[in-house]
């Protein structure tokens, strides 16, 4: 009889730490920005239909990078977690991070199961504040662990130059324009330090916005508003009574596993 390959816990943890991260590297980046009336969400996706961004609950913005298989269930579960909660209790106790760390014990059983591959998912849940000092940007990378964010947080892709290039140029109190602006600038970075152009009609952006009346705060910005907060230079804009055009808690959003 043959004796069985034996392969340490560090290492076999350690391979299966570097799949998932080479599987989400090879998806597109986007970026999530705090600015003065909220959160701004902001990634390269050329679908119209499959979406990377979406309502969780009235206050709670998801954004995902990775395989879409893998993170729409999560965002399912997500949603089902938050009605239930709220429903259950008061709309009140759903906060990001509950939802946060629901989606870390979630993802921290299936890294450390044997029985599964690792999920090739990088997730971030966003809260917005009634004041700046209250909004929330949780990261969660694929082994399930929890990095509270601050500012601004880039996932996917070449996530790590597009971080160290806002970390240099973000502020507080930025307008929406300039922080739309300043996230396009740092996802047309190549590996390479040049700068490609990204159309307007090639990026998805959503908003938590504080000073919507409206209970839910998120909503999607498309077609002539969105062009329009491009070419502004900085300028304030008002908020928009847009809601999310894909039903209660952003439903059916997706995205291909290519393009995640």
């Amino acid at each position: 009889m043959s004796t069985p390959f034996y392969v340490s816990p560090q290492q076999a943890m350690a391979d299966r730490a570097e799949y998932a991260r080479k599987g989400i590297a090879r998806g597109r980046s986007l970026v999530v920005l705090q600015y003065a009336d909220g959160i701004v969400f902001v990634g390269e996706n050329p679908s119209r239909a499959l979406h990377k961004f979406s309502e969780i609950y009235d206050r709670i913005g998801f954004a995902a990078a990775g395989k879409y298989n893998e993170y729409e269930n999560l965002r399912i579960g997500g949603v089902r977690y938050a009605d239930l909660r709220g429903y259950t209790y008061d709309r009140d106790d759903v906060t990001a991070r509950g939802l946060a760390n629901v989606y870390a014990q979630t993802l921290g059983t299936i890294f450390s199961s044997a029985g599964e591959k690792p999920y090739e998912v990088e997730l971030v849940v966003a809260e917005v504040g009634a004041t700046p000092d209250g909004d929330q940007i949780y990261r969660l990378p694929h082994d399930g662990s929890i990095v509270d964010e601050h500012g601004s947080v880039a996932v996917g892709g070449s996530s790590e130059q597009i971080s160290s290039y806002l970390d240099q140029r973000h502020r507080e109190g930025m307008t929406l324009a300039e922080a739309l602006k300043l996230a396009v600038q740092a996802l047309s970075r190549d590996t390479n330090g040049g700068e490609r152009e990204i159309p307007a009609e090639r990026l998805e952006v959503a908003v938590l916005d504080r000073t919507r009346p409206q209970q839910r705060k998120f909503s999607r910005i498309v077609g002539a508003r969105l062009a329009r907060l491009l070419s502004e230079e900085g300028a304030p804009t008002a908020p928009s009574d847009t809601p999310d055009d894909e039903g209660p808690k952003g439903a059916g959003s997706a995205t291909t596993e290519d393009d995640a």
